[in-house]
């Protein structure tokens, strides 16, 4: 019997951990690490590596694969989507977040198309600051890189309600269910809004994002804060995860696991696998997530088991 069509009961998969691998995303760019994966090949080859090593859920960008530039078509998806999915059983989530710079309408093209087993949503408008990054690069791969950091000085990266209402509504039909991500405290209280209208159903996959500048930062008090709220808010309702950008990706995710949460990694949220180690691949973050978990004495979620703790549709009913 395959993987998808296994559906483990939630109590069976009640104690599990799981890995979500974010492979490309948006943020970096081309310049900043040659393992940064761009081309479709590299896109499918890295997701499927990444859920070999243990990633239950693989949250997947596309990029323009001559200049790494972030590409929100479903025509750039579709050129990777279903090698990932004969290549692996993890479920497949797809990006509404897409670029900053984009609009909502371009954004939910892709998971509106495909059908996903699950699509990232933001939960509110924040600053979206990486102009700091421009600096740190003497000269860039392509000549649109650093214009696109250095505009970020003036970039908000609008969530408002009518988006997000968009989002819900254009994928409402297609039994996807969201990555919730929230930036900062508000964006909690945003999900629970959506809640009391009826218009998002538990259990809710909340994605807490720490250390974009604009949002949260990464001190272990503003991790313990977000948890207490959403357990506040959603009481047993919700299932909690967290990334941690840069540096600061795999002390959060200990902290996520030791609080019973599990653990997002992968190159579009950290370069680094330690200090002053850049990954080679989204699998090595993968691997360092699981030594992690296992040394605290948890077990890494199957894809199985992931689909009945966040209690998705299956890959056999994604439209592609």
């Amino acid at each position: 019997m395959s993987e998808t069509s296994r559906k483990p009961s939630a109590q069976t998969a009640k104690g599990k951990v799981i890995i979500t691998c974010a492979v490309t995303g948006a943020i970096h760019t081309p310049t900043m690490s040659p393992y940064l994966p761009i081309t479709p090949d590299q896109i499918a080859s890295e997701a499927i590596a990444a859920a070999e090593a243990g990633a239950a859920i693989l949250h997947l960008h596309a990029r323009d694969p001559e200049t790494g530039k972030p590409d929100q078509t479903p025509e750039a998806f579709a050129r990777f989507l279903p090698r990932v999915k004969q290549g692996t059983s993890a479920a497949i989530n797809i990006t509404t977040g897409g670029s900053p710079y984009m609009k909502v309408e371009e954004r939910v093209r892709p998971a509106a198309q495909f059908k996903p087993e699950v699509a990232s949503l933001n939960m509110g408008s924040i600053n979206f600051g990486l102009y700091h990054l421009a600096d740190k690069y003497e000269t860039f791969k392509f000549d649109w890189e650093k214009p696109h950091l250095e505009a970020t000085r003036d970039l908000v990266f609008r969530n408002s309600f009518k988006d997000i209402e968009y989002i819900l509504a254009t994928c409402y039909d297609n039994g996807t269910r969201f990555e919730f991500e929230c930036y900062d405290i508000a964006h909690l209280y945003n999900l629970a809004h959506f809640a009391e209208r009826g218009l998002v159903k538990p259990p809710f996959f909340v994605q807490s994002v720490f250390g974009l500048l604009g949002g949260i930062g990464t001190h272990p008090e503003d991790v313990a804060h977000m948890k207490r709220t959403a357990d506040r808010l959603f009481g047993d309702q919700f299932r909690w995860s967290v990334l941690g950008a840069g540096a600061s990706q795999l002390r959060i995710a200990a902290q996520s696991a030791a609080l019973g949460g599990n653990i997002r990694v992968g190159l579009e949220d950290s370069l680094w696998a330690g200090r002053g180690k850049l990954a080679k691949s989204n699998a090595e973050q993968v691997v360092l997530a699981r030594k992690i978990i296992e040394g605290l004495g948890m077990e890494v979620a199957t894809p199985g088991e992931a689909r009945a703790i966040l209690s998705l549709k299956g890959g056999d009913k994604v439209a592609f």
